[in-house]
């Protein structure tokens, strides 16, 4: 059973946000939580701008593990740089990350996983 109800698997701007977090991997970058809300047509002034973010990027990494990928949404940034909770609370509802696990390091592996999945072969 899902862990992250649908709200936008299936939608257009599902397939945007993935296309934005896959272009973000293969080229060993990253995206901003700002960028996603952009892609989105949230309102930069909303209360709710960082909920509906998180569900986007919660369904897209729940969809990901299922496919046996890492977490795609590792490569959004908040403005500090990093994740933000419900990053590493979606990793822990999924079996992703344990509870005793270090956060940094878990995101750091993540991404790195990220990036080799959606690497982009150059030609030779």
């Amino acid at each position: 059973m899902s862990k992250v109800p649908d709200r936008y698997r299936g939608t257009t701007k599902n397939v945007h946000v993935l296309g934005e977090l896959v272009r973000a991997a293969q080229y060993r970058g990253a995206t901003t939580y700002q960028d996603i809300a952009l892609i989105m047509g949230l309102p930069p002034k909303e209360l709710h701008i960082s909920r509906e973010i998180g569900w986007i990027l919660g369904e897209i990494a729940e969809d990901e593990v299922k496919a046996g990928r890492p977490m795609l949404s590792a490569v959004a940034d908040s403005v500090k740089g990093k994740p933000g909770p419900g990053f590493f609370d979606l990793a822990r509802q999924l079996g992703e990350l344990g509870e005793a696990k270090d956060e940094q390091a878990f995101w750091r592996k993540e991404r790195d996983a990220a990036y080799e999945a959606w690497n982009r072969p150059l030609p030779e």
